[in-house]
């Protein structure tokens, strides 16, 4: 019998090992961390072996194949082992995608994706169709395969889960854009970054449809250097498409296989620059399954926002609280402060990923009155925007950080919680990190 080993035993790892279980072969889990207790009922349950706290290297080389939570990179000591012993690692996607006949939608992108995927997922939804959320956000695709019966999948993937993806093949595939991040897990190289966002177009073929930002100098530029059988659908701000999406200051204009249909920027639910292009790839979308113009703007009209994406909290004596916890790059700060139209007291920091400011430095001369910088090392931030900010302080905890953005915040300004950063020096992740702002402006 096969032997499959799922290592790291979060919703992912928890969810394949269940899948591999379901298929019937010998399945392990092992995590060198703790599992939540959700994760364990699951493989109880299913009756699969486990182990946590530690890796037990026999257990886990032992394997017929291995497949790797998307946190645990290439490098670690026992990837790297079994890589060399020849045992093929691959992701969840990819293990997952062999045993669903779903049609699949997956959607990647350095800023947008989970806003994207949701806004797609709520948009077939709303069309009456039988359609799960997967990847990098909702329940875990494999154990949706392995427990649910789905006829399309919408699934968001991080360049981490595409890096495990081999025979996998998407049915449309949208990149929203490309710009610098997570390097410190490709070499500082961002041409391995770009290669692994574009894993997501293979085994694409003529039937299959590929959906990309044509303003994206990074994306344009690689698609000249691959070859993509999939037909090419661009969306773009700045000049009109032949098949494709393009928008101006009054409409969005959206043309496929021979027939226009628009609908007007003032109705869109997600405003700023950025949520146009979400909104683009959205339509597009809608017009490849055939939903009907009416429930696409339906959809780009009613739709919320996802939860630290831009979510305004609530207003303190005249001043808007906003968490923008799920900005982990500069890329994602430029999109919120673009969006300002309020002086801003800016809350930034965390674990930086090698992060380059001079992107954002001319939002931040323009619009940020005061930098409160959240993180266990804040010298970096203080190093670059010294200079610019006239106000910028240190705090240690969501807490501290509102408190001193009360003290400093008039009314009329917006308080803007947009770290350009990881969280991992002071909270769990990026939910943890909004979850605790939010509870904090609530106690002003």
């Amino acid at each position: 019998m096969k032997r499959i080993v799922a290592l790291g035993g979060g919703e992912s790892g928890v969810g394949a090992a269940v899948l591999a279980k379901v298929k019937g072969f010998d399945t392990f889990l092992s995590d060198n961390g703790s599992i939540p207790a959700e994760g364990k009922a699951l493989l109880e349950k299913y009756g699969i072996p486990y182990e946590e706290g530690h890796h037990t290297p026999e257990k886990i080389l032992s394997a017929d194949e291995i497949i790797k939570s998307p946190g645990i990179p290439d490098t670690a000591p026992l990837v790297s082992e079994a890589l060399k012993a020849g045992i093929p690692v691959i992701s969840e996607i990819e293990f997952a995608g062999r045993y669903d006949r779903a049609k699949k939608i997956c959607i990647t992108g350095s800023n947008g994706k989970t806003t994207t995927t949701s806004l797609i997922y709520y948009m077939l939804r709303n069309a009456g169709l039988n359609v799960g959320l997967g990847g990098n956000i909702g329940k875990s695709y494999a154990y949706q395969v392995a427990t649910e019966d789905f006829d399309i999948y919408v699934l968001e993937l991080s360049s981490f889960q595409l890096d495990g993806m081999y025979d996998f093949k998407a049915d449309i595939a949208i990149i929203l854009n490309i710009t610098p991040d997570h390097l410190d897990r490709y070499d500082h190289k961002m041409q391995n970054y770009v290669r692994a966002k574009f894993r997501i177009t293979r085994n694409m073929s003529e039937k299959d449809c590929f959906i990309f930002c044509d303003d994206d100098s990074v994306t344009v530029g690689h698609i000249n250097e691959i070859v993509l059988r999939a037909k090419m659908l661009p969306f773009s701000e700045k000049h009109e498409v032949a098949e494709g999406a393009f928008a101006d200051d009054k409409k969005i204009t959206v043309r496929y296989e021979g027939e226009e249909w628009s609908v007007p920027t003032e109705e869109l639910s997600l405003k700023g620059k950025h949520n146009i292009y979400n909104s683009m790839a959205a339509a597009i979308t809608g017009k490849i399954m055939n939903i009907t113009n009416d429930i696409i703007r339906r959809s780009l009209a009613t739709f919320e926002n996802i939860e630290h994406r831009l979510e305004k909290v609530m207003s303190v004596r005249g001043v808007l609280y906003i968490n923008d916890s799920k900005a982990t790059n500069v890329n994602s700060t430029w999109y919120a402060l673009e969006c300002m139209n309020r002086p801003v007291v800016w809350i930034a920091g965390g674990t930086d990923k090698g992060n380059d400011y001079s992107e954002i430095e001319p939002l931040v001369r323009e619009k940020v009155k005061a930098l409160i910088c959240m993180g266990k090392d804040n010298r970096k931030l203080h190093d670059f925007f010294g200079p610019i900010v006239g106000t910028i302080t240190d705090a240690s905890s969501a807490s501290e950080a509102v408190q001193k953005a009360y003290a400093l915040a008039e009314d009329g300004d917006v308080v803007l919680l947009s770290p350009c950063c990881a969280s991992f020096d002071l909270f769990k992740n990026y939910e943890d990190r909004g979850r605790q702002f939010k509870a904090a402006v609530r106690e002003l």
